[in-house]
């Protein structure tokens, strides 16, 4: 089976036409144009899907998903600031983050952060990160420098400390969170709807990958990227 590309990456084909009448222009035939000898309506019968066996863009849609690429291709100003850039990255752990943070910010990608570590006094503390809710939120510089760690607590998608027996859970900017007999623990991104299985038995969900990080810092690291497809 082939796999399609993201949508980011196949609409880059819509930056060759100008504008929306260009974009259906292109479906038409030359036997359209013998026999229909009318643009207006070459264009309608393209609009209505009867030239293309792929979805066919509306112009509401089109210049919706063409100023999304044209912002991703050519951005005309970074409206954040990336503060894993010039950075240290000691442990793998900073590394994989700092690949993430910008895909993170921009919501092209939404990752969630699964840790398992022990404090100081050997108890150990575990739970989810959303991370680009957490980016937004905080300055991370110290901990992308290895002077401070990150690590879940109350306010985050998932906390439990196995010494009190502490457990909460929170929904989150970017995800609910979801319960049930069948399917454990399930994470439905705001933006697309598409569920994240955080069971490592199961597949993670369509669009998901899972990424076990061996890191020096923490027991135990498992990333969810999930690349986010924007809705027409």
């Amino acid at each position: 089976m082939v796999k399609k590309k993201p949508r980011l990456e196949r609409d880059k084909r819509l930056l060759q036409f100008t504008d929306h009448d260009a974009y259906l222009d292109s479906f038409i035939t030359k036997q359209d144009r013998c026999f229909l000898q009318n643009l207006h309506v070459c264009r309608r019968f393209s609009e209505l899907g009867y030239r293309n066996w792929e979805e066919t863009l509306s112009k509401e849609a089109f210049e919706k998903r063409y100023d999304t690429v044209m912002d991703y291709v050519n951005p005309e100003f970074i409206p954040y600031v990336l503060v894993s850039e010039k950075t240290l990255c000691p442990d793998e752990i900073h590394k994989e983050l700092a690949k993430r943070e910008r895909s993170n910010r921009l919501g092209i990608m939404s990752t969630i952060i699964h840790i398992r570590h022990e404090t100081e006094t050997g108890h150990e503390v575990s739970g989810y990160i959303d991370y680009g809710e957490r980016i937004e939120g905080e300055n991370w510089r110290s901990f992308f420098e290895g002077r401070k760690r990150i690590f879940p607590n109350s306010k985050d998608l998932g906390f439990y400390h196995w010494k009190y027996g502490k457990s909460r859970s929170n929904d989150s900017v970017n995800y609910k969170i979801y319960t049930d007999p069948y399917n454990g623990l399930r994470f439905q991104n705001r933006f697309d709807r598409k569920f994240i299985n955080v069971n490592p038995f199961v597949h993670p969900g369509e669009n998901t990958v899972r990424v076990r990080v061996k890191s020096n810092l923490y027991k135990h690291v498992i990333l969810f990227d999930h690349l986010v497809r924007q809705r027409v």
